[in-house]
């Protein structure tokens, strides 16, 4: 990978956060700025990434693999910042997952050589655009998913008319009714895989992928029987395969694992039982930054349900978005200086700080702080009549689903625990 490009953007305050009149300068000169996030050298909206926290989350998934004979493909679209996904990598991740053509071909230009596309590869310039790096560059280690017959032959001949000089490799993908794509029986499942082994040497079937984080249901434990039901889907197809001898050589990658239930995808995949060598490979894209809801409440269930992800102290918070009290036009009523522009509005965020200028430091929300709306540029948030938040005090929100509040931002802002600003992050959203 080669950040050098990214290194060499151009701030200025045209940029969300930088403070007006600034001249232009590198993205990565912005740690020598001396500016402090607390001390308001910064304009508020701003969305900060705590160094400590991320630092923190990816040795604890590293270490949690290493204890589950398994490896990681983050899905690069949470954050659609090749600079984390450098971090990632370092990290000892095995592989990046995007799954859109916009999003491989920014991780191509940025030197990323192992892709997993966890999405079917369709449309005359998408499958051009890989087959041609395929061909431009032997290194490029590339996987996409397939489940039809009539996909399978879109490939072939394209793969055909190419003359890459070696083969596209795929992941059979399975689905569940009323879900996503994915086959959603074996005979179909299996129909797809021969049609695969029969286009060889233009496509090989590498392994079976799933995706099982879309199941929902009034309970957990409803939603917790249909994943189960859904991995042995996967496993399922993944032994017919076998049996039936219509895998490439190699090893059989077996990939699931989102950021709500990869450890019942590891206990189950690593316990398969195929012959060949098998490499289990789960996708979480969020647990890097994590978050303060959705993620977090996700993450306490998997703890509940596999004690051993405690260890290490498990994943904390790296986002948090900051914003001033710009008005108290009620007693019960605050209006904040960010809205859904700045982060997700599909959930409420959840206030978590807030910090007085010129005070000792930030202290927790009291509670009875509770957003109830935004606007495109403000929050509303109730509070009890005897809040302490000022017009001018700086409050802190923990976000729920990153991915969203990711791709409201160009440029996110690292910062150290003393809220100095060390280095920036760049997306391509």
């Amino acid at each position: 990978m080669n950040l050098d490009a990214i290194n060499a953007t151009m701030l200025d305050h045209r940029t969300k956060g930088i403070p007006g009149g600034t001249a232009p300068f590198r993205l990565d000169a912005i740690g020598g700025k001396g500016w402090n996030i607390l001390r308001e050298d910064m304009n508020l909206p701003i969305a900060v990434l705590k160094d400590s926290a991320l630092t923190h989350n990816s040795h604890w998934m590293r270490d949690f693999l290493l204890r589950s004979h398994a490896v990681i493909a983050p899905h690069g679209k949470t954050s659609m910042a090749p600079q984390l996904f450098g971090r990632q990598m370092e990290d000892g991740a095995w592989a990046i997952t995007l799954a859109t053509p916009q999003q491989i071909q920014v991780a191509r230009d940025f030197g990323f050589s192992r892709i997993v596309m966890a999405n079917q590869l369709v449309g005359r310039q998408a499958i051009r655009y890989v087959l041609d790096e395929m061909k431009r560059d032997p290194g490029f280690d590339f996987y996409c998913l397939v489940d039809s017959e009539a996909g399978v032959r879109t490939l072939v001949e394209a793969a055909r008319t190419a003359n890459v000089g070696r083969p596209l490799q795929v992941f059979l993908e399975g689905g569940s009714p009323g879900g996503r794509t994915g086959v959603r029986d074996r005979a179909t499942g299996m129909a797809v895989a021969r049609a695969v082994k029969a286009a060889a040497p233009f496509l090989a079937l590498r392994g079976v992928e799933g995706f099982e984080g879309l199941f929902a249901g009034a309970m957990r434990e409803d939603i917790e029987r249909q994943v189960r039901e859904f991995l042995e889907l996967l496993v399922t197809l993944a032994k017919d395969c076998e049996a039936e001898d219509l895998y490439a050589p190699g090893e059989v990658i077996l990939t699931a694992g989102g950021s709500a239930f990869y450890d019942m995808v590891l206990a189950r995949f690593t316990h398969a039982g195929l012959k060949r060598p098998t490499k289990v490979l789960i996708r979480s894209g969020c647990y890097l930054s994590s978050d303060s809801a959705r993620y977090k409440k996700a993450f306490a269930e998997i703890v509940d349900r596999t004690p051993d992800a405690a260890k290490g102290g498990g994943l904390i918070p790296a986002i948090e978005v900051w914003a001033y009290v710009q008005s108290r036009p009620e007693p019960g009523k605050v209006l904040l200086t960010m809205g859904a522009r700045d982060t997700q509005s599909d959930t409420m965020p959840i206030p978590e700080t807030w910090y007085r200028p010129g005070s000792a430091k930030p202290q927790p929300i009291p509670p009875g702080h509770v957003c109830t709306g935004m606007n495109d540029q403000h929050t509303h948030m109730t509070v009890p009549a005897d809040s302490p938040l000022a017009v001018g005090d700086m409050v802190s929100f923990g976000v729920s689903h990153p991915c969203l509040t990711f791709d409201k931002w160009q440029v996110l802002y690292v910062a150290n625990d003393s809220y100095d600003v060390i280095s920036a992050v760049r997306t391509f959203f």
